[in-house]
């Protein structure tokens, strides 16, 4: 089944990790992408390896905390394309750790910034072109921590990630009665390039975490994005769908 036939998609964080599993993944359902992410490098390969496949995507370099980027990324969908249809705002990092008391403001604002308040610009962006293209479906990647699971040293992830659900339910309830569905996806401990697992003893602590005893693999959270981008997904709306490998209802 090929689930975004003809649906023009963007891709935030594309470079690595989720983003760029789900524009590989998002692109074999037939979807026409525009991804982006700060590297142009890595881009530039992501590129290549879908064009190779037969799908059509263009890159636009840049950082999602820039409203300028943001707004040149919609705009490139839809003069390049016709519409947008799709939007997975993926781009994020954990930020500068350290006890609350200890955290600078500076990188405070940086990790909202880059977690959340690029949500927001996305979202500020993308929905007035889909209500040109009589619709479309929003997926913003959460995390389980926040939500789920408070972390030490964590305050501003946590803060942004949790921050994001709640802009989630807020957007949904404004724009779905305009044909707009808009999701939270809420994966749990996954390996990616910007995990900070970096260990044996951290994976295995955090491996523990989970019901299932292991982390995601990038392929199986960008599996969760493409339901709720799709028209499975047709009557879900706010909600924060977890894909957390059970870290949400373990306790031992």
């Amino acid at each position: 089944m090929i689930l975004l036939e003809n649906k023009v998609a963007i891709i935030t964080g594309a470079s690595s990790g989720i983003g760029q599993s789900a524009a590989r993944l998002f692109s074999r359902h037939g979807a026409k992408l525009v991804v982006t992410a700060r590297r142009q490098a890595e881009l530039d390969e992501l590129v290549d390896e879908i064009r190779g496949e037969g799908a059509e995507v263009i890159a636009v370099a840049g950082d999602v905390t820039s409203e300028d980027h943001v707004r040149s990324v919609t705009d490139r969908a839809v003069r390049h394309f016709g519409r947008l249809d799709v939007a997975l705002n993926n781009a994020g990092a954990v930020g500068a750790m350290a006890e609350t008391p200890n955290l600078s403001l500076d990188d405070w604002n940086a990790t909202i910034a880059t977690n959340l308040t690029s949500a927001f610009l996305c979202a500020k962006y993308q929905i007035p072109a889909m209500l040109e293209s009589d619709g479309g479906a929003i997926v913003f990647t959460s995390s389980f921590v926040g939500n789920s699971v408070g972390m030490p040293g964590m305050a501003a992830y946590a803060a942004a990630k949790a921050g994001i659900v709640g802009l989630t339910k807020v957007l949904a309830a404004e724009f779905s009665p305009r044909g707009i569905r808009v999701n939270a996806l809420i994966p749990g401990g996954t390996d990616t390039p910007g995990a900070t697992m970096d260990t044996p003893e951290t994976l295995a602590f955090v491996e523990g975490l989970h019901a299932m005893k292991r982390i995601a693999r990038a392929e199986e959270i960008a599996q969760s994005a493409l339901y709720l981008a799709s028209d499975m997904a047709s009557f879900t709306t706010g909600s924060a769908l977890y894909a957390d490998g059970g870290v949400s209802i373990t306790r031992v």
